[in-house]
């Protein structure tokens, strides 16, 4: 079979970093995509909530895969969750907040709200520009619900601190994941491709996925068709040979097979006359 399933990582690759808000052509390609049976799935470390916000235009085309896998959404509803052991998220917290030389500030993500331990060093402002839910407190103990994630901002860069956690929280899936963070979670955005493939019914060869750091590895291994963003890390680059710029360079090739794929529309119904329509004009307008 054919593609059925695309998934992109967000920051750094659909979304440059700094940016705000999606720009382009990629709407009116996950629209087309839909049309023709193929959804589109954000895999991000972000929550639900900034997701959904992002891509409001085209949400009913999209599955959401949240918290680096450890939430997925479909339809406004959380489909799967894969929560951490509250004492290994806690216990992980307190060791990125005591060894990271007072430098080190801490997000504990549950299911759609992201609980801050902060130092003024700058994720606050960041948190609330990406548009999370968010409450600031001041030890894990205060959570009322389960734990998905826990992550480190490090406000001078990941650094001087990649070689210090990434080993020792390694049974915790630790990866970098920006610039600026360094995530921790049971879950990873390849066991929650899985999981949406395993719900849909979808074949992982029959997978495509943009990815651009270490946090992508594990999406990237696992389906049929992993692009490497052309600004990743050179290893990154070495171990995925299909590299991009843009997702949307790629998407738009494959938008075109399928037009190919279509001998002549008017055999079909009005419906697939207007989605035939739509595709073409996303290649061509």
């Amino acid at each position: 079979m054919g593609i059925r399933l695309v998934c992109s990582d967000l920051d750094g690759t659909l979304l440059q970093y700094g940016k705000k808000e999606l720009e382009g052509e990629i709407f009116d390609q996950i629209r087309a995509l839909h049309d023709q049976g193929i959804l589109f799935c954000p895999a991000s470390g972000r929550q639900y909530t900034s997701l959904r916000k992002l891509f409001a235009p085209v949400a009913d085309c999209c599955i959401f895969l949240c918290e680096n896998g450890g939430v997925i959404y479909k339809d406004e509803q959380c489909i799967a969750k894969n929560p951490m052991p509250r004492a290994l998220a806690e216990e992980i917290a307190e060791d990125l907040w005591n060894r990271s030389d007072g430098q080190g500030e801490i997000m504990l993500s549950g299911q759609n709200t992201a609980y801050l331990m902060e130092r003024g060093l700058g994720m606050l402002d960041r948190i609330k520009f990406i548009g999370n839910n968010y409450q600031v407190i001041q030890d894990p103990s205060e959570i009322p619900e389960d734990i998905v994630k826990v992550s480190v901002y490090l406000h001078e860069g990941v650094a001087a601190y990649a070689d210090r956690f990434v080993p020792r929280w390694e049974q915790a899936n630790c990866a970098v994941a920006g610039p600026y963070w360094i995530d921790t979670t049971l879950a990873n955005k390849g066991i929650g491709v899985t999981s949406i493939c395993r719900i849909l019914g979808i074949d992982l060869t029959d997978v495509m996925a943009f990815g651009d750091n270490y946090n992508d590895v594990s999406m990237l291994d696992i389906v049929g068709h992993p692009y490497i963003m052309d600004g990743a890390a050179g290893p990154l680059r070495e171990k995925y040979p299909q590299h991009t710029p843009r997702p949307e360079d790629v998407l738009r090739s494959l938008l075109l097979s399928h037009v190919r794929m279509i001998c002549f529309f008017r055999r079909y119904s009005a419906t697939s006359a207007a989605s035939f329509c739509l595709v073409v004009k996303v290649l061509f307008s």
